[in-house]
């Protein structure tokens, strides 16, 4: 019992300080939309550029985090020795990537679109390098059981980023256009979004001040055999580690291959305007994913610490129809009050939140097939999520080639749709040989048509009525979809104290 105490708490924390941060660092995307106008590109070059670290992230890391803590809990390894390996493994491909990128800079600046701003990818190619290496360090303090100083310090990060780029977004313009002479030398409105993945290096660099300890042992104690890398060792990572990288690219490729490809897809001048209307819109659905996580956090842990019990399979069906419940009913919610949550983008960003249902839908999907995947990780079969995986990038990819010339943006919107339904429905229709489960698919497919009707309504609602007549009708079809919820599956007969008056 105080394991299962222990884990409730540690559980707690990671998941409260990656949901908070992850909240936190939301509230940068009204101050960039507000402050980089649509037309202008800049908010697309940030969404293009960080779709490049998220994808470099993977393979710098190269399924290192998962491998350590495999090696580090082998019967009769050292942990220490353990994690400076892999520190020093992900240290050294790390520089070897930062000195690649300044050796072909023009080139690949190039490339990527970015030929008179260099500057903007040899920086952030440090910061995904910083990442890659601290990624190791954080694993280590999970293994260490100290889930405080992994939060203190996710939490540190963002909240410097945010004040940072206040102050260079908001406060030194503001100031630059009253008193130009005062921030002559900290400031130059030339600068733009350079700011943006600027102050991320500083902010990572800062981060990183806080593991000298952990650097220190790892790369500089005894971690290797008679020499600085235990080769035997790392032969045997590399082996185990491959198919999980395959994994992490085929996972990160399902979302960002599109904000990768649409500057070289799409040829109409304002691309990079299209591509920045599209990642801002985006991020309005990005509010359900923020929810939904919170029940993930709270699932996988509780899935693996009864899987060996009779009824894991009942639970695991259970839990598939709760998480859809939930993840319905905040898709509703956010439809509902679209005319009042678009506030969170500027204006100019408006057209694009067309994309909101659908990108939403995605993730309802990315989540069911999150919960479909336990039957290849409770049977040891994870190469089936390469395959899965991979199958929902190949469709995402091929849909996005063959139709953004055409659609532009929403061919992005509908090419995750697509991928993430790829990958559900085989999962679900392998799983069903080698591992089945009775799901309530009735009960199920009952919440999504009530919730497709709904969705109707509220969408005639919010194109017809005004802001407040919208407003009122959806949150009357939002208390009928809750009303549904409750009569058929929470009974509020069966709570404590509030129960007594429905009985």
């Amino acid at each position: 019992m105080a394991n299962f105490k222990s884990l409730a708490k540690d559980t707690a924390i990671y998941g409260l300080s990656s949901i908070i941060g992850r909240f936190l660092n939301y509230l940068l995307v009204p101050l960039y939309t507000y402050r980089i106008s649509a037309a202008s590109g800049g908010y697309g070059v940030i969404t293009n550029i960080y779709a490049y670290t998220a994808l470099l992230l993977v393979f710098l890391t190269y399924g290192m985090e998962t491998t350590f803590f495999r090696f580090a809990n082998k019967e009769g390894a050292d942990p220490k020795k353990v994690f400076a390996t892999v520190t020093r493994m992900v240290a050294s491909t790390s520089l070897l990537f930062i000195a690649l990128v300044f050796a072909f800079i023009g080139p690949l600046s190039g490339f990527m679109g970015y030929p008179d701003h260099p500057s903007w990818v040899w920086t952030m190619a440090i910061v995904v390098a910083l990442d890659a290496f601290q990624c190791i360090l954080f694993a280590y303090l999970r293994y260490s059981n100290r889930p405080l100083k992994f939060a203190a310090l996710k939490l540190l990060f963002i909240a410097l980023n945010i004040a940072l780029n206040i102050v260079f977004f908001v406060l030194l313009p503001d100031l630059q256009e009253k008193s130009p002479e005062s921030v002559l030398r900290i400031y130059n409105p030339e600068v733009g979004v350079g700011y943006v993945f600027y102050i991320n290096l500083f902010c990572t660099a800062f981060t990183g001040l806080f593991f000298i300890k952990e650097m220190r042992a790892a790369l500089f104690g005894n971690g290797g055999e008679g020499g600085y890398f235990d080769w035997k060792l790392i032969k045997s990572m590399l082996s185990y580690s491959w198919p999980i990288l395959l994994l992490g690219i085929a996972g990160i490729l399902n979302q960002t291959a599109d904000k990768i490809l649409f500057p070289y897809l799409c040829k109409a001048e304002d691309a990079s305007a299209q591509l920045g209307i599209y990642g801002a819109a985006s991020k309005i659905a990005m509010i359900m994913a923020m929810i939904t996580q919170a029940f993930r956090y709270a699932y996988e842990p509780f899935v693996f610490a009864g899987s060996k019990q009779r009824d894991s399979k009942e639970t695991c069906a259970k839990g598939m129809k709760y998480f859809l419940i939930f993840t319905l009913l905040a898709f509703l919610c956010v439809i509902a009050y679209m005319d009042i949550l678009r506030y969170i983008i500027q204006g100019g960003y408006w057209e694009g939140l067309r994309v909101v249902p659908i990108v939403m839908a995605a993730e309802i999907m990315m989540g069911i097939y999150f919960n479909l995947s336990f039957w290849y990780k409770l049977t040891d079969k994870t190469v089936w999520g390469a395959v899965f995986s991979g199958a929902g990038c190949l469709v995402l990819i091929l849909v996005n080639v063959l139709f953004v010339p055409r659609y532009g943006y929403m061919a992005c919107a509908w090419g995750g749709f697509c991928g993430y339904a790829t990958a559900m429905l085989l999962s679900y229709f392998v799983g069903r040989k080698y591992y089945p489960i009775d799901y309530p698919l009735g009960s199920m497919g009952a919440y999504v048509l009530i919730a497709a009707v709904l969705f109707a309504g509220m969408t005639a609602a919010n194109r017809l009525l005004g802001t407040l007549p919208a407003v009122l009708v959806n949150t009357v079809l939002l208390a009928l979809f809750a009303a549904y919820i409750i009569k058929k599956d929470f009974p509020l007969s069966g709570l404590p104290v509030i129960g007594r008056f429905f009985r």
